[in-house]
């Protein structure tokens, strides 16, 4: 089984370019299941209902986001009504939409995705490993799901680095998204679980963190400017995942890295 995963979409130029690529994708690295996250589509902050149809509508299975998850108001009713857009599972209990997902492929095997939201430097949320052993309580993997996959929001590499040591080899797959900067960390842990701290955004990296760049300078100094999403030529970045399928245990995890300033993991 092979997961592909792209990270934080920011803004109309990523979204755009990424529907663009969506079918050579797929058709490059074969996908059963393609996850998306989408948390900064809309001008970097949020994502609407219109946009997250525009990646329904072309075939992306789930949606992940993260902290901006409520920044376009629009996405709370949204949310309760569709099931393959999840925001982090650890949120405050009577929090809108669902933190998890269960997808079955056409051969019956079954994903269970999670969306989850550390807690160093991030809005008070539970505590994520205990959240974390709470979804996992009853469930088996390789017996219950055939994959489990992870997009882990975060700050803090340390944290994200511990959460996937204590759950390796009980998840198929742990990869850090939020901090829109891809690390050179991708491998397959010791118990079988494949983790990178983070996959990086698809976004302009002519910039910082995907913004203007002269914008969030002045915001060090002043604090006043208000950020915008930088224009140009965009990174997709992203991971692709093979599960070996009895056991849920990952065989092998590779970064994606296509067009922009980052150098590339493919030639096109």
């Amino acid at each position: 089984m092979k997961i592909l995963f792209l990270g934080d979409i920011v803004g109309r130029d990523a979204r755009n370019t990424v529907l663009s690529k969506v079918n050579y994708l797929k058709h490059k690295f074969k996908p059963d299941i393609f996850i998306v996250n989408i948390e900064n589509a809309a001008g970097g902050r949020g994502v609407t209902p219109k946009i997250a149809k525009q990646f329904f509508n072309s075939k992306i299975d789930v949606l992940t986001t993260g902290n901006h998850i409520w920044d376009q108001k629009e996405i709370i009713k949204y949310i309760q009504e569709t099931n393959q857009l999840i925001r982090p599972a650890n949120m405050p209990e009577g929090t809108p939409g669902s933190g998890q997902t269960e997808i079955t492929l056409d051969n019956g095997n079954k994903i269970l995705v999670i969306n989850l939201m550390t807690n160093l430097f991030m809005s008070q949320n539970d505590f994520v490993f205990k959240s974390m052993e709470k979804i996992l309580l009853n469930i088996k993997l390789g017996e219950d799901y055939s994959a489990i996959f992870i997009d882990l929001h975060g700050e803090a590499t340390s944290e994200k680095t511990a959460f996937a040591n204590y759950f390796d080899g009980k998840v198929s797959a742990i990869i850090g998204t939020h901090t829109h900067i891809p690390t050179a960390d991708a491998r397959v842990l010791p118990n079988g679980t494949a983790y990178q701290t983070d996959v990086g955004m698809c976004g302009n990296y002519d910039s910082v963190i995907g913004m203007k760049k002269e914008l969030a300078i002045d915001r060090f100094f002043s604090k006043k400017s208000y950020l915008t999403v930088a224009e140009g030529e965009i990174t997709i970045c992203g991971v692709i995942i093979e599960i070996d399928d009895n056991t849920g245990k990952s065989l092998d995890i590779n970064p994606i890295q296509i067009g922009g300033v980052l150098k590339p993991t493919l030639i096109e």
